[in-house]
């Protein structure tokens, strides 16, 4: 039986990514963009899960260039473009580009006249079934404040006025919900339409370009946002991706809450503990009693962080809020979980384990803005 719950955003399918990287250059830079990129090509044919790369130049507008690159699936290439080398190694190229876009796709079907017509997409590392969206992207931002100062960034963050959510004809802000847990503030927000779009109308606004001058000095990595190279590194490094995404299928509950958990993985294990949460939401979203109705899950390197929607309080059903019903789960997290990072170490056998580990991983919100429709 197909599960009920729609999967709208997954890098778990197993199946190969392309990734497309669209670049606008400055005129004059091509050969310093060309040398940039053989010393990047390089590099990254020698991560693992890297299968090809190509560089085309526009027919139309030689400005116009494009990097395409096939990767064994979504996650290696995440842990390749959110690692401090990667930030590194494109550092170079900043010089040469007035613009850049990227994306990424999981293969569904190809063409090739020496592909088997008898393989399944499964074998041949496709994508095996189309993903049913709701037209809204979702991202995050992370970054940590300096200690002592994180009632003030609160302050600051829930109190500037909210952007025109209307972007153009085609993008609108949906949703920006804010929290933090201790010094880590984690901002999310759902987009319909262009993200990128989005994320750079954001960026202009008044009020959020006084906010975000307001909370510099507390920050503990320095940035200047007036310098395109200080914001694209810090915004580089702050990036929190969305690697699953899954709503149920039944009637949307009344009163739903929502919460965001945090879970420091142990160093190397922040993608497969990431994989452990989207598997229990995906069940989830399969339960008709689960009070989960939806749930995000984001990852960098060894931070993970779970963004649900749930009916009720997170205490009235502990291992459902943490993602841990299942034989043996709570043994399988504590094993990735780097307890120590929330206050919480050893095992997760108890119930009073695993409500000490909820009260410890739960974050304060700061901010919910919904625009209306």
């Amino acid at each position: 039986m197909a599960p009920s719950g729609r999967i709208s955003q997954s890098v778990f399918d197993g199946s190969r990514l392309r990734v497309i990287l669209l670049l606008d250059l400055y005129e004059g830079a091509q050969q310093q963009f060309l040398d940039a990129y053989e010393l990047m090509r390089k590099q990254v044919a020698s991560v693992p899960g890297h299968i090809s790369d190509q560089l085309c130049q526009s027919i139309e507008n030689p400005s116009q260039w494009l990097i395409t690159s096939e990767w064994e699936s979504a996650p290696p290439f995440l842990a390749w473009v959110n690692s401090e080398e990667h930030v590194e190694t494109v550092k170079p190229m900043h010089s040469c580009v007035r613009d850049t876009r990227s994306m990424r796709y999981s293969i569904l079907r190809e063409t090739s006249p020496d592909q088997p017509a008898s393989r399944t997409a499964a074998s041949a590392g496709m994508q095996v079934q189309a993903r049913v969206g709701d037209g809204v992207a979702r991202h995050a931002l992370t970054f940590t404040v300096k200690p002592g100062s994180e009632s003030k960034v609160a302050e600051l963050l829930a109190g500037y006025e909210s952007p025109r959510a209307q972007v153009d004809e085609t993008t609108r802000l949906r949703r920006t919900s804010l929290f933090m847990h201790g010094n880590r503030v984690v901002r999310a927000v759902e987009v319909e339409g262009d993200l990128l779009v989005a994320l750079r109308h954001v960026a202009r606004q008044p009020e959020v370009r006084a906010v975000e001058e307001a909370i510099n000095p507390y920050l503990e990595q320095d940035r200047d946002l007036t310098d395109p190279e200080s914001a694209r590194v810090f915004f580089t490094r702050a990036a929190l991706p969305a690697v699953h995404h899954v709503v149920s299928d039944r009637p949307t509950p009344a009163g739903l809450r929502r919460h965001a958990l945090y879970y420091p993985a142990k160093e190397g294990h922040g993608m497969e503990l990431a994989r452990l949460l989207a598997d229990q939401d995906q069940a989830a979203a399969d339960d008709p009693d689960s009070p989960v109705y939806s749930s995000t899950v984001f990852q960098r390197d060894d931070t993970v962080v779970r963004l649900i929607d749930i009916t009720g309080d997170l205490d009235l059903d502990p291992v459902a809020s943490l993602g841990l019903k299942g034989a043996r789960k709570a043994a399988e997290l504590a094993r990735l979980l780097d307890g120590a990072a929330i206050g919480v170490e050893g095992s997760l056998e108890t119930e009073r384990d695993i409500n000490r580990l909820l009260s410890h991983a739960d974050m304060l919100p700061v901010t919910d803005r919904s625009s209306n429709a």
